[in-house]
């Protein structure tokens, strides 16, 4: 269970409540998230590669393909579970720790990506230790997507259906913003790229129900009865739109280089 207050209000959360769900309906990324991040140069062609907070593993799973020698690490028992089932055939490392605990030997990896979940680390303790971890001119991805509900009637309408049944939730409202460079590294990296784009994501009512539920506020916070409260409502609402539909996205890289 993780509480800060900078998240819903502090009230508590745990992803691995979410696995389920979170196997099922949060491998959403496109094909262009990930080209982008192999145009860049990254992740493939026998890099090592340390995922942090890894998930149900979707970006090595996706990224196997290229070549890259990937290591996925979560805080949650659950979601590194359903990580090694998704990955059967595939060799990829799994550890199940919080990122402020990893440890591994210096200049380890060529890079490390954090896709959705930076914003939930100490900055103070994972910084240092990812430039530790970072071979030289290594790289650092910060990743990120999510849908723009000021653009969507239907993401809107979802939205305020989780605010619904879990008001403390302030994982919604998400508009395009700019990167700029962080006031927060350290001097331990330099921004080599700043990139932010927009991308249709498209969905069934079963994945959109699916992916809301997936969500913070939903599956990760609330017990079962409000989350299969909040389900039967929400899907009579997705009953009077159509079958298929695409959810505008706003992706984000920043990719830093590591300084010596």
């Amino acid at each position: 269970m993780i509480k800060d207050k900078r998240f819903d209000n502090g009230k508590g959360f745990d992803w691995g409540l979410a696995s389920a769900d979170y196997a099922k309906y949060r491998d959403i990324y496109p094909d262009e998230f990930y080209e982008k991040i192999i145009n860049l140069g990254y992740c493939k062609d026998g890099q090592r590669v340390l995922d942090l907070g890894t998930g149900t593993g979707v970006l090595p799973r996706n990224m196997y393909k290229y070549g890259a020698e990937f290591t996925g690490s979560d805080i949650s028992e659950n979601q590194i579970k359903y990580a090694k089932e998704l990955s059967k055939g595939l060799d990829i490392d799994y550890i199940v720790s919080s990122a402020e605990e990893l440890s591994f030997p210096n200049n380890s990896f060529d890079v490390i990506t954090a896709c959705q979940c930076f914003m939930y680390f100490d900055k103070k303790i994972i910084l240092p230790k990812i430039h530790r971890f970072l071979k030289d001119n290594g790289h650092f991805l910060i990743l990120f997507m999510a849908w723009l509900p000021f653009e969507s009637e239907i993401a809107k309408t979802s939205e305020n259906l989780v605010l619904k049944y879990n008001p403390e939730w302030t994982g919604g409202g998400m508009t395009r913003y700019k990167i700029d460079k962080p006031d927060w590294l350290m001097g331990l990296f330099e921004v080599a790229n700043a990139i932010t784009y927009d991308v249709d994501v498209p969905f069934t009512r079963e994945s959109w129900n699916g992916r809301m539920k997936a969500c913070r506020g939903i599956d990760a916070s609330l017990p079962s009865d409000k989350i299969a409260e909040f389900e039967k409502e929400h899907l009579a609402y997705l009953a009077a739109v159509p079958e298929k539909f695409t959810i505008p996205h706003y992706a984000s890289i920043l990719d830093l280089k590591k300084i010596y």
